[in-house]
């Protein structure tokens, strides 16, 4: 899986979590929070974002992620090796 693909699932959970966005074109750059999103619609973003990959990880591995592109690459490190 690439990061490109972890991104477009990003995006879905966040506009499924916060349907206001679903016209607005959302960038790596965009911060959840800045996009309107509380602590707890950040939460469910990320927790279905793990679901959708099957990744089991601890959510402390994707503390420091400033952006949607940083939370990206973080996810994107944790996946397993093939």
């Amino acid at each position: 899986m690439d990061k490109e693909k972890i991104f477009q699932i990003v995006v879905n959970h966040t506009r499924e979590v916060l349907p206001e966005l679903v016209e607005r074109k959302i960038e790596c750059s965009d911060s959840l929070r800045d996009l309107g999103a509380n602590s707890i619609d950040r939460a469910e973003v990320v927790t279905l974002t793990l679901e959708s990959l099957s990744m089991n990880i601890p959510r402390t591995a994707l503390f420091g992620a400033n952006n949607i592109g940083e939370l990206v690459g973080l996810i994107y490190e944790q996946l397993p090796s093939d």
